[in-house]
């Protein structure tokens, strides 16, 4: 139709401004491993990311993937805003935005963010007879700085990234098909209440549309470029 069109030529045409944008330098900070002396600055942007320990699995079925995002949940709540997430079985992605809040709100996230990976491993130890280290020691963070037009290509990449894992991986023929990740919220094919869609949408000003959303999530993702942002 004339509106799935027009609609298609504004997702292309700002896919375009932010590659143009990204070819500079991008304003983003360090990768710093995440510990209660950590401090996360308020209105910004983190990549964080944890895998399994020695790159063990950490998922092995969908009660295990439901019982984390409860911990995520409870760790997240009042403290950071979670944007995009995904996990796979042996490892995770979160995006998240911290807002304005109380002194030391967002840094007790750290605290409690701890407390749900251990919580986690012992619930799974438990069920399946073991003992040891589920995760990293730390769980790492990416600063993406202040959110300006300059930030802006590596955390929309970012963003797309998150939700492109599975399909990756080889785990899912397509986006829609791997539920652990918080696309099928944003595409408008799950009513999910983790992430802070309406947060998510200003700042990154991803299309308004679930078809938008849709047919921007599908377009490659500069990898290379993701992991060299990574690196530093």
């Amino acid at each position: 139709s004339a509106g799935r069109s027009g609609e298609r030529g504004q997702v292309v045409r700002r896919l375009e401004v932010v590659r143009r944008r990204g070819r500079g330098r991008v304003a983003c900070g360090r990768k710093r491993l995440l510990s209660h002396g950590m401090e996360l600055l308020p209105e910004r942007l983190y990549h964080l990311y944890n895998r399994g320990n020695n790159g063990q699995q950490v998922f092995f079925s969908s009660e295990h993937y439901l019982y984390f995002l409860r911990k995520l949940r409870t760790a997240a709540h009042g403290k950071v805003e979670v944007l995009a997430w995904c996990l796979m079985p042996n490892h995770f992605h979160l995006l998240i935005w911290v807002p304005p809040t109380p002194e030391g709100r967002a840094s007790d996230f750290n605290r409690h963010l701890a407390i749900a990976l251990s919580s986690y491993t012992r619930g799974l130890n438990k069920e399946r007879n073991e003992t040891g280290s589920r995760f990293q020691a730390r769980t790492k963070a990416k600063l993406i700085s202040v959110l300006s037009g300059d930030s802006l290509p590596y955390a929309l990449t970012c963003f797309h990234y998150i939700h492109q894992n599975a399909l990756r991986a080889g785990l899912a023929a397509s986006l829609e098909a791997w539920p652990w990740s918080s696309y099928r919220d944003y595409a408008g094919l799950r009513p999910g209440t983790l992430c802070a869609q309406a947060r998510a949408r200003e700042l990154l000003q991803l299309p308004s549309s679930s078809e938008g959303f849709q047919l921007e999530s599908q377009q490659a993702v500069d990898v290379e470029r993701l992991r060299t942002y990574l690196r530093t």
